[in-house]
């Protein structure tokens, strides 16, 4: 299964983009979109970037996701208080 999650392009060097999610950065191979710049957001599939995203979907996405991750934090918290509580 592929997680399909917005990247901001911070550098371009010779068809190679570095993206960043979160701080965390990868390489992109731009190779198969035209048009990308500084700033924009893309789908990054096995190294490449697939598709071009408009930014306020990114930015929506991310902190839907952001949001997730806390609520299943936040569960499991609960959850491992209450196995505590009960010994």
């Amino acid at each position: 299964m592929c997680l399909a999650v917005p990247s901001k392009i911070i550098e371009i060097k010779n068809n190679v983009a570095i993206v960043d999610v979160d701080g965390v950065r990868r390489d992109a191979s731009l190779m198969l979109l035209d048009n990308v710049k500084l700033g924009d957001y893309v789908i990054v599939h096995a190294g490449f970037a697939i598709s071009k995203v408009d930014e306020e979907a990114a930015r929506q996405t991310i902190q839907d996701m952001r949001d997730m991750l806390n609520f299943a934090d936040n569960k499991m918290n609960m959850i491992l208080s209450a196995d505590s509580d009960s010994k």
